[in-house]
């Protein structure tokens, strides 16, 4: 992609939005960027830039006036398909882009993309961890926390590990993954698009440019995700749930087989995988009551997935902010694996509502800090307090690590530890 000498403005100047100014920047064009947010509030971001000098930064809010004149403009991932800025940009008739599409512009190597409602930073992550074990050099980024267009550029890498939100799939034109993977479908994202049918649309985009030289792997035990593979130009590979093994470990293993690697390998990485952080991570037992951090719970079915692997009582710390999820399917599930809830955020009277016949439900009107307290209170040593909000953390975060990480650090102020 020749930049060089163009004008390229970046809307949002979050982890992406910095990627891809130090992108524009290093293939000689001269970038601009864009952000909502108050100088000081994007101040760190923009001592992130490469060559602080040469890009212009508008704060504050969004003017017709700074984009026009632009040759491309970039969206980041948290910036809506339709944004003002987007929609200025089209009657200008400046081409539009999303932060991935942009880094795939640049991508020289093979890309294995993965998305889905749940689990997508797991299956990710062992991916890459499967690839470096067969002697594979393989880069993670993406949604899991390294902007793919920081790293696009640089080093010398076998395979790019792509982990992809339907926001980052609603502006891809040409992405094309060589082995995309859709894990699963459930409610999710539903303050964003407009209903369910919207966002599975967008999630289907990762085969969309996949030709008969690529693979699309999918979960042959969801019936909407089985159905894709009708009309797709791609090899398809489905992976099946077969008794208690791990969902996530059967689509990396598809991934493997598609590369040849090799079946022992998959066991002995997925053996002593011990998680990603903030997905049921064990912080510290206190007083005989074991902490646990699941914050990058987002959903509904994240939730379900951490209550199911519970192996003792839970004190339950949940919500955050509205994305119009519907909680009553959980009912029953946290009927028997809970013993009192802690609610907290934007949605804590919608779950109150939805649990407070079941169990006892306690509503703090303050934040995590008093939710911890709560659930302190209401725990008894054999028991656990399990922080799995299930719901995105907007209200009272910048996102759902700094959520977990001011979860652990509470925790770790608390009284000495026991065994």
């Amino acid at each position: 992609m020749d930049l060089k000498g163009k004008k390229v403005t970046v809307i949002g100047a979050a982890k992406s939005g910095v990627a891809a100014v130090n992108l524009v920047l290093a293939a000689g064009g001269m970038p601009r960027i864009s952000d909502a947010r108050s100088m000081e509030v994007i101040a760190a971001a923009i001592a992130g830039f490469s060559d602080i000098p040469a890009v212009a930064v508008e704060a504050g809010g969004h003017t017709r006036d700074f984009i026009q004149g632009s040759d491309l403009v970039v969206a980041s991932p948290g910036v809506w398909k339709d944004a003002a800025p987007l929609q200025w940009a089209r009657e200008e008739g400046i081409p539009v882009m999303g932060e991935i599409e942009f880094a795939w512009r640049f991508c020289r190597k093979p890309v294995i993309a993965v998305t889905g409602s749940n689990g997508k930073t797991t299956t990710a992550t062992l991916i890459a961890k499967v690839l470096e074990a067969a002697g594979l050099k393989a880069c993670l980024c993406g949604n899991v926390g390294v902007p793919f267009s920081e790293v696009v550029g640089g080093g010398s890498v076998d395979y790019f590990v792509v982990e992809i939100s339907s926001f980052q799939l609603e502006l891809v034109e040409t992405f094309r993954p060589h082995i995309a993977v859709l894990l699963n479908f459930s409610q999710n994202h539903l303050d964003r698009h407009p209903d369910m049918h919207d966002y599975f649309n967008a999630k289907k985009r990762i085969f969309m440019n996949q030709t008969g030289e690529d693979h699309a792997v999918l979960n042959a035990d969801d019936p909407l995700v089985q159905g894709v593979a009708v009309g797709l130009s791609s090899h398809i590979n489905f992976f099946h749930r077969a008794g208690t093994a791990n969902p996530n470990f059967l689509a990396v293993a598809a991934v493997a087989r598609i590369l040849d690697i090799p079946e022992g390998v998959v066991a002995d990485v997925c053996a002593s995988f011990p998680g990603v952080e903030h997905r049921m991570e064990k912080v510290r037992i206190v007083e005989g009551v074991e902490y646990i951090n699941d914050s990058k719970s987002t959903t509904v079915e994240a939730g379900r997935w951490a209550l199911e692997r519970l192996d003792r009582p839970a004190v339950m710390i949940a919500g955050g902010y509205d994305k119009r999820l519907d909680y009553a399917s959980l009912t029953e599930l946290v009927r028997k694996k809970v013993t009192a809830l802690v609610v907290m955020g934007v949605i804590k009277e919608q779950l109150r509502d939805t649990f407070e016949e079941v169990l006892p439900v306690a509503v703090i009107r303050g934040g995590l800090e008093d939710a911890v307290a709560c659930a302190q209170r209401l725990a008894v040593p054999g028991d656990c307090i399990l922080f799995s909000p299930m719901t995105a953390s907007f209200d009272m975060f910048d996102n759902f690590e700094q959520r977990g990480r001011v979860f652990k650090q509470i925790v770790h102020r608390l009284g000495d530890e026991h065994a």
